[in-house]
């Protein structure tokens, strides 16, 4: 196994479970000590020390970082990947969603980074991805909200990017399409044939399935590595 993240420290958000679970996976094979910060441990024992983390609170996110300080005096990676959906239309959104999904992904990402940029400004391999959405850049039904967030982190990964590229600090962003994750699992189970529902999601998908929370993973992992030093300030797609 490729061990080019040997020696470096990753803090994942959502590491507990789906996109961020399989990130964790891949950095601890490829060497990196990985802390995840959730709400839940989840999965990830075997793969993160977990730190109890809400990032849609500020004092949650100061104190994961002072826990994180704990045990580790540096930074290397950072994968800003919690995040929340909401399934409805500006029509029919409310403020309170509204606020909470903003909240959540995007101010809770800069919450984040904010306590995260002093330490990454001391590696010699600062690496920032952020988890942005095909609904950024597509016209998806129902998704006002989630839309509208998602095309705010990649507006603030350009903006992160251009003003942290003097720091050495690299900020990157994915464009996860529909993916196969526990989120996409509780919405099907709401309707009232999960399978049929499943089924119709796959044959809406150009390549006729979901993405895999792994091929998300390994994109996040491609852009955090100290082996794409030139990347900076970009968004790949991975939606099929």
């Amino acid at each position: 196994m490729n061990k080019e993240f040997e020696g470096l420290t990753a803090i994942i958000t959502g590491a507990g479970s789906g996109i961020g679970l399989e990130v964790a996976k891949g950095l601890t094979a490829k060497g990196a000590k990985v802390f995840g910060f959730d709400i839940n441990q989840g999965e990830m024992s075997s793969y993160a020390t977990y730190i109890k983390c809400d990032i849609g609170n500020e004092l949650s996110v100061t104190e994961a970082f002072n826990e994180f300080a704990k045990s580790s005096k540096s930074l290397d990676v950072l994968i800003n990947n919690a995040g929340i959906g909401s399934l409805t239309t500006v029509e029919k959104e409310t403020d309170e969603v509204w606020h909470k999904v903003l909240n959540i992904n995007v101010v809770g990402t800069a919450r984040v980074s904010r306590l995260a940029i002093p330490l990454l400004r001391q590696s010699k391999h600062a690496a920032i991805v952020n988890t942005a959405s095909v609904a950024a850049i597509d016209g998806i039904p129902n998704r006002a909200a989630y839309s509208a967030s998602k095309g705010a982190i990649l507006a603030l990964t350009l903006a992160m990017a251009t003003d942290h590229l003097p720091d050495g600090i690299r900020v990157n962003a994915v464009n996860p399409g529909t993916t196969d994750t526990p989120w996409v699992k509780r919405l099907l189970d709401q309707a009232d044939d999960a399978k049929v529902a499943k089924i119709a999601l796959e044959a809406r998908q150009p390549m006729g399935r979901l993405v895999s929370p792994s091929e998300i993973a390994n994109a996040i992992i491609f852009l955090a590595s100290p082996m794409q030093a030139s990347i900076t300030g970009t968004s790949l797609n991975i939606d099929g």
